[in-house]
């Protein structure tokens, strides 16, 4: 096959009898883990029980564990992915060489050692593994597909086939079914057509997203998605979600973002509300007439949420709260807060924390915060700006006493942890968004770029770049549908949904960064999507759930 510039491949590079040698991969790689779990366990327990202390002592060989757990399960679902689409006639040979490569990299890294972040290796030994240990991954099937299945022959006809794809929606098939393939065309033109060619400039300006945009997505019941249809909304799946968010987030992250609010607190109110709360708020939040915000993290807790200190008071029937927030998403043209604050001065821990539906005037730009009560400044921020992020200040705000989630004090830390899993679900399928932003802005410019006579996509450094961001977008997005599967059918999936915003945001953040230097100084100059793409990219790893916060809650799980 030729590609105008002469990338010439005379036979294709797949491994014969892949599904089964990739099969063959997976039990190796979940013998090791097993292993894993039982040193890391014995590492961090005292008198038959995981410590705490030893846990936090012991960070390295945790963290590990569950990147090493991450992993794993990624290679399960590509398996499932390759095996569903083998099935259906659908295992060509883009998918095919995807697969192999994702088994012949993860395979490697398993064995030789894991990026937790660019200065952070983690290898084996520092689980506690020995030599001895690592021979259970010396099968047959893991040497060959390591040995043969990532290599620069495979990721450059995966790059030649992507190059013939380029009107494709993603890059191999999503194993999802009709429907959602629909929805995500919907998306994905609308994004192509409403958001890309806009939101560098919002960026640049650091202007709020129009409010246009947001009446526009109402109307197409991004807001109401997961809603059931008696309260206001589509009562689509948590599956649904992620598409729309996928492919808005690969617009922009912002646009991709309006929706998470929503989420959450449609889920807040859901799990935690009382009737007469699921009645007032969940058609206007369905319909997009309500905007809410998030209002948890204070100035000096950051992830430490059971240390929150602004208080709310009784005052009759209602309440007053005193307290500062920081790091609140679209606070200015909200209608409601979703507030955690603590209902109980003598506690100093998670069980005095109450949620309140503390309700506001949506400010403007003259006056953002015009609520007696509250003032609030905005925090400039490198990127994710769509929706401008401030830090508030309440100084005897009212909340109605209605307006206590459930009617009942000392529950906003556990209402809370019930909202979890959807948010990292979706907060992965943002990372997937912007990760397939930064290999579709860096595709076009490696085609357009001459460099010595050729385009750079058909330098192997570059091309494999290219490939390699394909691979890792596509084992994020099985990763992310599983754990999505799994809250539709209404099974605990904490450990899974952390697992995919772990890699997903990792994933997106390699993206962006290998697409910068795929662009080289242009990649540096603002007038550059990909520089907005790079920065957005970064809050990722931070945002609900911190990489480190994300893997101590992973290996909690792990180790029981």
């Amino acid at each position: 096959m030729a590609h105008d510039g002469g990338l010439q491949m005379s036979e294709t590079p797949v491994l014969a009898g892949l599904l089964e040698l990739t099969s063959a991969a997976v039990g190796p790689a979940e013998s090791l883990l097993e292993r894993a779990t039982d040193v890391v366990r014995a590492r961090v327990s005292e008198d038959g029980k995981v410590s705490a202390a030893l846990l936090e002592a012991d960070q390295t060989a945790a963290h590990g564990l569950a990147w090493l757990a991450t992993y794993v399960e990624a290679l399960r679902q590509m398996q499932a992915w390759a095996e569903a689409l083998s099935a259906d006639g659908k295992f060509g040979e883009t998918e095919q060489l995807i697969h192999q490569i994702a088994f012949g990299e993860y395979l490697w890294q398993i064995y030789g050692g894991i990026p937790m972040s660019q200065g952070e290796i983690l290898r084996p030994q520092d689980m506690g593994l020995s030599q001895d240990d690592q021979r259970l991954m010396m099968t047959d099937a893991v040497m060959q597909l390591t040995q043969n299945g990532n290599t620069e022959a495979a990721r450059m006809r995966l790059v030649a086939l992507i190059r013939e794809q380029t009107a494709e929606i993603t890059f191999g098939a999503s194993g999802l079914d009709d429907e959602l393939e629909m929805i995500r065309e919907q998306f994905r033109r609308y994004a192509k057509d409403k958001v890309e060619p806009f939101a560098h400039e919002w960026h640049l300006k650091d202007e709020l997203i129009p409010l246009e945009v947001i009446s526009e997505l109402a109307e197409m019941g991004v807001f109401g998605l997961t809603i059931p249809e008696e309260h206001g909304g589509f009562g689509f799946s948590k599956t649904s979600m992620v598409v729309v968010s996928e492919e808005l987030s690969r617009g922009y992250i912002g646009v991709g973002s309006l929706g998470t609010r929503s989420e959450i607190a449609a889920e807040l109110i859901l799990c935690g509300g009382t009737d007469e709360q699921k009645a007032k708020w969940l058609p206007g939040l369905a319909s997009g007439e309500i905007l809410p915000t998030a209002v948890f993290t204070e100035p000096n807790t950051g992830s430490d949420l059971g240390a929150l200190r602004t208080r709310a008071v009784k005052d009759g029937d209602d309440w007053v709260v005193t307290g500062n927030k920081t790091w609140i998403t679209h606070a200015a043209r909200t209608h409601v807060m979703t507030l955690l604050a603590r209902t109980e001065p003598e506690t100093s821990d998670y069980r005095g924390l109450s949620m309140f539906l503390a309700e506001k005037t949506p400010g403007t730009d003259e006056a953002p915060f015009p609520t007696e009560g509250m003032t609030g400044g905005e925090i400039e921020v490198l990127g994710y700006r769509g929706m401008k992020e401030y830090e508030l200040a309440f100084d005897g705000f009212k909340v109605k006493g209605e307006n206590l989630l459930g009617g009942e004090t000392g529950k906003g830390f556990k209402q809370l942890m019930q909202t979890f899993e959807s948010a990292r679900i979706q907060t992965a399928a943002r990372a997937i968004g912007v990760a397939q932003s930064a290999l579709d802005v860096s595709l076009q410019y490696a085609e357009d770029r001459k460099q010595f006579g050729k385009s750079l996509v058909e330098f192997p450094r570059v091309g494999s770049k290219l490939a390699m961001m394909a691979v890792e977008i596509m084992v994020a997005r099985q990763l992310t549908y599983f754990s999505a599967r799994e809250k539709d059918a209404d099974r605990r999936c904490d450990l899974e949904a952390g697992m995919a915003k772990l890699l997903g945001a990792r994933v997106a953040w390699a993206a962006a960064d290998n697409g910068l230097q795929i662009h080289g100084g242009n990649g540096f100059a603002l007038e550059y999507a990909i520089s907005r793409i790079l920065c957005d990219a970064r809050i990722l790893n931070i945002f609900e759930g911190a990489a480190e916060i994300q893997a101590q809650v992973i290996a909690r799980r792990l180790l029981g």
